[in-house]
């Protein structure tokens, strides 16, 4: 593994060896304007709770704070990053900072030239703004983000606003120096298959980590082993964590589980394995509102944050975003289904000193 991508050697070797990173959530009082208190809060419980890295400005923080009646999105970078380097002052431990960049050219290049200037590692690549552009079109984007700032590609479902993108996006993607991961958040075996085998066939197999975001398949993503052949050789490649939604609430618990999978502590009884993916997944089911197309993914995840104390309601900058019919009884249902995902004890242990 080769650090071309002038990332501190510690950053990159955590990137490989696979962490959690949740996708941090926007907090709002109840006039939807930030919640700073909250805000710094949901960062200290992350970071405390031993994640090892932060998506900031992505679609949990909702795509709305770029708008120029919120202009939110460099407040947040600005804030995310006084807590970084708040946890960085006190510890020796390397925290992966990833902001998230979308829109066409100029918004993009002003995105990854904010990010880079705020110490971010690297830009979290949305394609949502180029619904109907030729994979030829993408990749010159691609390319110019690039060229600014290390950049993690970003398969989003198009139930939420993303496309498809296919084998060959992959494969020349995946060429390009200074990609050093890919988020795989399609929710589609055969889709995420596209991007391993993309990875793979470029000859950076070695150099780009891969990062679970389908939220459905949490634990299934983490334990495959994928082996393909180019040629005459068979290539092994693994998704080593995960860049998440899902990550946003128990957090605690998802650093456990990804620290027990690369122990080899999940590697027992397959019919344990399937019972705690399934696990995993009916709760992410009522906390994404997959039963709604994912109409209340975000303020599902408010709503868990909110019975722990992190967040104060579920507002959100879209004021049509609420919990779905029957949502709020889907979570309790998952609660009380699996007390030992939750990480309540964790948080309100130290709810205090986060808030302060």
């Amino acid at each position: 593994m080769e650090n071309t991508n002038q990332l501190p050697e510690e950053i990159l070797k955590a990137l490989h060896k696979g962490v959690v990173i949740p996708a941090l959530p926007l907090a709002l009082d109840k006039n939807r304007k930030l919640d700073e208190k909250r805000q710094r809060a949901l960062m200290r419980y992350y970071l405390d709770a031993g994640v090892g890295g932060v998506a900031v400005a992505v679609h949990t923080t909702q795509f709305e704070i770029r708008l120029p009646k919120i202009k939110l999105y460099e407040p947040v970078l600005r804030m995310a990053r006084e807590e970084f380097d708040r946890y960085a002052a006190g510890t020796n431990r390397p925290v992966i900072r990833i902001a998230g960049i979308m829109g066409q050219a100029r918004q993009a290049i002003k995105e990854a030239s904010l990010a880079l200037l705020h110490g971010y590692h690297a830009g979290l690549l949305s394609l949502s703004a180029f619904p109907d552009a030729s994979n030829q079109t993408l990749l010159e984007h691609c390319r110019a983000i690039a060229e600014i700032i290390p950049v993690v590609g970003f398969y989003l479902q198009p139930a939420v606003g993303g496309r498809v993108l296919d084998v060959d996006f992959w494969r020349e993607f995946a060429q390009i120096k200074n990609v050093i991961a890919i988020k795989m958040a399609p929710f589609n075996r055969y889709q995420t298959l596209d991007v391993v085998r993309g990875v793979i066939e470029s000859g950076r197999a070695d150099e780009i980590a891969l990062y679970t975001g389908n939220d459905d398949n949490i634990l299934v993503d983490l334990l495959t082993e994928f082996n393909l052949s180019v040629g005459s050789e068979v290539i092994k490649k693994r998704i080593v964590g995960g860049l998440l939604g899902h990550w946003a609430v128990w957090t605690r618990s998802a650093v456990r589980l990804l620290d027990d999978i690369q122990k080899g502590n999940v590697n027992g009884d397959m019919q344990q394995q399937l019972s705690l993916g399934m696990q995993i997944t009916d709760s992410n089911a009522a906390f994404f509102d997959a039963a709604n197309n994912f109409q209340g993914c975000i303020v599902g995840l408010h709503e868990v944050l909110r019975r722990q104390g992190l967040l104060e309601g579920l507002w959100t900058l879209n004021k049509d975003e609420v919990l779905s019919p029957g949502q709020k009884e889907e979570i309790d249902r998952v609660y009380k289904a699996y007390p030992a995902l939750n990480d309540d004890e964790f948080v309100a242990k130290n709810l205090h000193k986060w808030l302060s």
